[in-house]
């Protein structure tokens, strides 16, 4: 339906102001590389990415505007384009690609290639920018006014308050230095621990949290709501699932693999041990029902959304008109698409076979405009990337299984499959975002979809040698890294290919996220905190309570629209500092320094433990410093 009035954008089509320009390709790699890193390193502990949107543009404007004495909204634009495809490429990657290491170090394969993981991201990343191409016109320009796209018009909103001298860099830096700090100081000199754990006599169950920076940042930007979601899950897992197998099955073994009783387990290991025997299970069975739930309540839309992007492609990718309808062109669409089509299946490095291709492009197109539309209504936050690579994996392995390609070759290709597709959903609800950004501010389509491409080149090739840093230095599936997206995608395709699974424990997960369902809590933030240590669960609770008592302040509402703003900022920052210093420590483990830094063996655990409470103490007094007592000029 086409709007009643027409959209006038920021920069009206007939000025031709600089976009992409040296300082901002230069910039948006440089940002699309550390986001990348960053919250590569944050998802394989977590489980969760955050968006590079905004913080990209903050720290974009910052340079242009300050340093570089320029003041062009639709170059800070780029940057920003530029610089989220790192995130979400590393997001689409790090759910997937590790269960290739995971089954390397199971003996199972050779360690993966660095040019097959390069690959991989690239071509995924590839088809999520192009798949979109002609989705542009059906989402972002004809629906303009009905799908909100929150952080593309949040992202538009600090541009233009930065134009009018509002948002500044200073925030986001503050954050990535202090992180950097902490960070070092926990896991580099270790003088305070990183987690602090208490647990009652007679009782298995456990409870603490970690003091980890990004980890709270990560409550924070995701509100209270979600955060008090994944810590329900862990106290469900720690307090009374842990407890309960404990307590009745004390001299039992609940699955073979297992070499030894639960009661010796727990003597051995704590609650810990247990967690990692038996819990894993059930939360990756509440993992892949809530994503399997997510999209079944999807369908409807999903129906709608294809059929309409499929009705509004012709005229699509005009290569005339004017400079603010401009898109690559639709035959040089479709012909990048069928080449990258036949590259999946010839280059060697990717262990896919025809059928394998010709189901990454079926399916990537349709979960491209899934994702697109999803992201459109509630948010990349929100959108079912973890859902679509299950109900993937799960499809392609039935496929492949089928079709002959069974064993560690199938399973292989399966990942890759689901690696590409993930890839895809997670490119293509990104650069939805920044094109709805671009058609607020006035941008070239067409110039925002080079820097989308641009992006997603640097990213991919940063990727493969984060992920290669990160095994090498703590190995996936640590403690470290739980890597839980991407063991959750290794056990679906083992079940489904040997029948291998503890599947009583699996459909135990299952029903919990049907229970969870049925009640009216979003399953997966849930099920994610069934899987992961609550430990983890609770350090995400204390930002997401510090959010809502920001969100309740007794102040006017530009006052505390900024306060609340500022923490974002600052937490976007914290998740960057400590994503970097978690690659430089990886680099420091592999070269033997982190040893010479270490100092714990010159502290007490008892001092260690106060000392890590001090700090997280010190770490919430920041946040505070930068959001309710920041200074700030009154108009």
């Amino acid at each position: 339906m086409e709007n009643k009035t027409e959209f006038k954008p920021y920069v009206p089509a007939s000025k031709i102001t600089p976009e992409i320009t040296v300082t901002s390709i230069i910039m948006g790699v440089l940002l699309s590389v550390i986001f990348g890193a960053a919250n590569a390193y944050l998802g394989l502990r977590v489980g969760m990415t955050v968006s590079a949107s905004i913080p990209a543009a903050v720290i974009s404007m910052g340079v242009i505007r300050i340093l570089l004495r320029r003041n062009s909204i639709l170059e800070s634009n780029i940057v920003q384009t530029v610089g989220s495809a790192g995130e979400s490429l590393a997001a689409g990657a790090i759910f997937t690609l590790p269960a290739l290491f995971l089954w390397a170090s199971e003996g199972k394969m050779d360690k993966p290639d660095i040019i097959e993981i390069t690959l991989i991201a690239l071509i995924g990343g590839l088809l999520g920018v192009f798949f979109m191409v002609p989705l542009r016109n059906a989402l972002i320009v004809k629906e303009h006014g009905i799908l909100p796209y929150p952080e593309g018009t949040a992202c538009a909103e600090v541009l233009l308050a930065g134009e009018k001298g509002g948002a500044n860099a200073s925030t986001v830096f503050a954050g990535m230095g202090f992180a950097a700090l902490f960070k070092f100081i926990i896991d580099g000199l270790k003088v305070v621990s990183g987690e602090v754990s208490g647990r009652v006599k007679g009782f298995a169950g456990e409870i603490g949290t970690q003091i980890y920076p990004a980890v709270m940042s990560v409550g924070y930007i995701c509100g209270a709501r979600i955060s008090s979601y994944m810590f329900a899950g862990g106290v469900l897992s720690w307090l009374v699932l842990i407890p309960l197998i404990v307590l009745f099955g004390e001299n039992s073994i609940l699955y073979p693999s297992v070499d030894a009783t639960i009661g010796q387990l727990y003597a051995e290991g704590g609650a810990g041990a247990i967690w990692g025997s038996y819990i894993r299970y059930i939360g990756a069975g509440a993992l892949a029902a809530g994503g399997i739930i997510s999209l079944i309540k999807s369908l409807p839309l999903i129906v709608k959304t294809f059929s309409g992007a499929l009705k509004s492609m012709s005229g699509v990718g005009a290569s005339t008109g004017e400079r603010t309808a401009k898109e690559i062109n639709i035959k040089v669409v479709l012909i990048v698409i069928a080449v990258l089509t036949l590259l999946i299946w010839l280059i060697p490095a990717i262990p896919v076979n025809p059928i394998g291709a010709i189901i990454i492009v079926v399916f990537g197109f349709f979960f491209a405009t899934v994702s697109s539309r999803m992201v459109g209504l509630v948010g990349s936050s929100n959108n079912p990337v973890s859902g679509m690579a299950i109900a993937t994996v799960l499809i392609a392995t039935l496929i492949l299984k089928f079709t002959g390609s069974t064993g560690i070759k199938g399973m292989i290709s399966a990942i890759a499959i689901g690696s590409i597709i993930c890839i895809v959903s997670a490119i293509a609800g990104d650069t939805s975002q920044d094109l709805k950004t671009g058609y607020i501010l006035g941008a070239t389509p067409r110039k925002q979809q080079y820097g989308e491409i641009i992006g997603v080149v640097a990213a991919a090739l940063a990727i493969g040698g984060t992920l290669f840093l990160l095994d090498k230095a703590w190995g996936f599936g640590s403690d470290a890294l739980a890597a839980p997206q991407a063991t959750l995608m290794k056990l679906i395709i083992e079940g489904v290919m040997g029948g291998n699974l503890p599947w009583a424990l699996v459909f135990t997960g299952v029903f919990i996220a049907v229970v969870v369902e049925l009640i009216g809590i979003p399953v997966l933030p849930f099920a994610i905190g069934v899987y992961l240590p609550v430990q983890l669960n609770a350090c995400i609770m204390v930002g997401g309570i510090i959010r809502l008592v920001l969100d309740k302040l007794k102040k006017d509402k530009e006052e505390k629209d900024a306060i609340v703003n500022d923490g974002i900022l600052f937490c976007s920052g914290m998740i960057a500092g400590e994503g970097l210093v978690g690659i430089v420590l990886a680099l420091f483990a592999i070269m033997g320094i982190d040893k010479l830094i270490n100092l714990s063996g010159f502290v007490s655990p008892a001092v260690s433990n106060i000392g890590g409470l001090v700090l997280f103490g010190i770490i919430i007094l920041t946040l505070l410093k930068f959001t309710v007592w920041k200074k700030r000029n009154k108009s």
